[in-house]
């Protein structure tokens, strides 16, 4: 095998740089994982590309981008338990001390230990031909779903997933998701297939509305303006509004708007990151017995549950990538990423076709 390999990082100036590196050796309980898909995520784009954001041990620290990752094991370290070479696996992808009590309940993502590291944040991620990760990190990927899939399992729909079964989303409900990034396709794609049948999205770009319209996401979809709080509403039975909403925006006018939208007694889950948001609690949550809620990625048990239940459902998270690129080419992948324009970006290792 090769023992040096090409490998994209993130300066902090809205560019890429190439380096030279090692090929990594896993060590006990480790994996050595050949690449076959790595996704863009938007916190990504936010938090690296533009500028290096964060300050201290969580501050992203000069490591090979990445951490939507997905590949085959190609080689196991000492003291592996439960995979072996040749298993597909996505990567969860915040790798936790493992005894504390958010990461005992699978929750890594909420660990605060200091030797707590994100892949492609503190510890090297997957923009590169091959990742070590700790086992205990990796979620079995089955065959009827392919690498590109499983990129996108453990960050963005995953942490979807956990936001809509945070609020109970169902065949009952009509369901509003206001942003329609590569997190609210996904919030779009997973409501329908948990039964949601009167599905509504709204962006600011017109470009995200054609792809939740054109992939049959969506009933209907609107590029936000003055009218759209009435516009939405009026596609609900009596202009009642939306038992669920979700704010994938991170936008205080994207949340407004899904909190006004929400039917009384309904549910409103925050999923997209940063940004503010004002209202007026007693017309806005109070009186209506509105409950909002807030949802930060997801565990490593529900993404097993996640990967079953995609299989089941016969839904493909690959659908919503609308550019692939090589690893060669990831100057250019980021670059659109950034311009917000268009659905998921992937760098691909190995062509694949859908199991």
């Amino acid at each position: 095998m090769e023992t040096s390999m090409k490998a994209a990082y993130l300066p902090g100036n809205s560019t890429v740089d190439f380096k030279d590196v090692t090929i990594p050796q896993p060590g006990p309980g480790e994996v050595l994982i050949r690449m076959k898909a790595s996704t863009i995520c938007g916190s990504d784009i936010r938090a690296i590309y533009r500028e290096h954001l964060g300050k201290g041990p969580e501050a992203y620290q000069n490591k090979i981008a990445g951490h939507e990752p997905c590949g085959q094991i190609v080689k196991c370290g000492s003291n592996t338990k439960r995979f072996k070479e040749g298993d597909r696996v996505v990567i969860y992808h915040i790798s936790g001390c493992g005894v504390c009590n958010d990461c005992r309940r699978g929750y890594m993502i909420s660990c605060t230990s200091p030797s707590r590291a994100a892949y492609g944040w503190q510890r090297d991620g997957g923009m590169a031909p091959y990742i070590v990760a700790e086992e205990k990190d990796c979620v079995l990927l089955p065959d009827e779903l392919t690498y590109v899939d499983g990129a996108q399992i453990a960050c963005g729909f995953g942490t979807v997933y956990e936001g809509l079964e945070r609020i109970g989303v169902s065949g009952n409900d009509a369901v509003l998701v206001v942003g329609l990034g590569p997190v609210g396709l996904a919030a779009l794609m997973l409501a329908k297939a948990m039964g949601a049948n009167h599905l509504v999205g709204v962006d600011t770009v017109k470009e995200r509305c054609d792809i939740a319209k054109n992939l049959g996401l969506a009933n209907q979809t609107f590029v936000s303006g003055s009218e759209t709080l009435q516009e939405v509403l009026n596609t609900t039975y009596q202009n009642q509004g939306f038992e669920k909403t979700v704010d994938c925006s991170g936008n205080t006018h994207g949340r407004q708007l899904c909190i006004r939208a929400t039917r009384k007694w309904g549910k409103m889950v925050m999923i997209g990151e940063g940004g503010t948001v004002e209202f007026n609690p007693s017309p806005d949550i109070i009186h209506d017995q509105i409950s909002i809620h807030g949802s930060w990625v997801t565990n490593i048990w529900r993404m097993e549950e996640l990967v079953e239940r995609l299989v089941r459902w016969g839904i493909h998270p690959e659908d919503l990538v609308t550019h692939r690129f090589s690893l060669n080419e990831a100057d250019k992948a980021y670059e659109l990423m950034n311009e917000g324009k268009c659905g998921k970006v992937a760098i691909v290792f190995d062509e694949e076709l859908k199991g």
